[in-house]
C-alpha cells in the first residue's frame, strides 16, 4: 500500500504548466508542522514538494493561493533518471485529491471560493462561525434520522 495524507500550508502560489497532451500539471509545496515540540518550544516544520495532474491540478491551480490550508491524499513515486552516466533518485509526493483544512473565513479573506465545484475537493459554505449552513430541516428531510 502506498499513501500519503499531509496538512499543511502552501509555501508559495502553484505552478502550472501543461504537457504535450495538454494535460495540466501543478507544482507547489506544503509546509507541514511536526506533532511535537523541540526544545526552544517550536513546532519543527517539515516542507514537501507536491505534483497534481488533470482535475486536481486546475482545482490547485483555481482555488490554492500562497498560506492556504489544505489536505491532501496521494502517493510517494519514484522519479529516477540518468544525469552524466549516473542514475539520480528521487521521490515525488503526487496529490490525487486536495481539499482546504480550514473555512474562507479562516484564511483571512483567502482565495476566490465564490465559483467552487461542489463536492469532493471543494470548499463549502460556512456561516462565519465554522459551521455549514443548513436550511430549515425537519427530520422529514434529514439523512440520517
Amino acid at each position: 500500500m502506498n499513501k500519503v495524507i499531509l496538512m499543511g500550508r502552501l509555501t508559495k502560489d502553484p505552478e502550472i504548466r501543461y504537457g504535450n497532451d495538454n494535460r495540466p500539471v501543478a507544482r507547489y509545496s506544503i509546509a507541514v508542522d511536526r506533532r511535537y515540540k523541540d526544545q526552544n518550544g517550536n513546532y519543527p516544520t517539515d516542507f514537501f514538494n507536491l505534483t497534481s495532474f488533470g482535475k486536481t491540478a486546475e482545482f490547485v491551480e483555481r482555488y490554492l493561493r500562497k498560506g492556504t490550508k489544505i489536505v491532501i491524499d496521494g502517493e510517494i513515486r519514484n522519479n529516477n533518471y540518468e544525469k552524466d552516466g549516473k542514475t539520480v533518485y528521487q521521490d515525488q509526493i503526487v496529490a490525487n485529491s486536495v481539499e482546504f483544512a480550514e473555512s474562507k473565513n479562516a484564511q483571512g479573506g483567502g482565495g476566490d471560493y465564490s465559483n467552487a465545484p461542489t463536492g469532493g475537493n471543494a470548499p463549502t459554505a460556512d456561516a462565519g462561525d465554522g459551521f455549514n449552513a443548513i436550511d430549515d430541516a425537519t427530520e422529514d428531510n434529514l439523512p440520517f434520522v
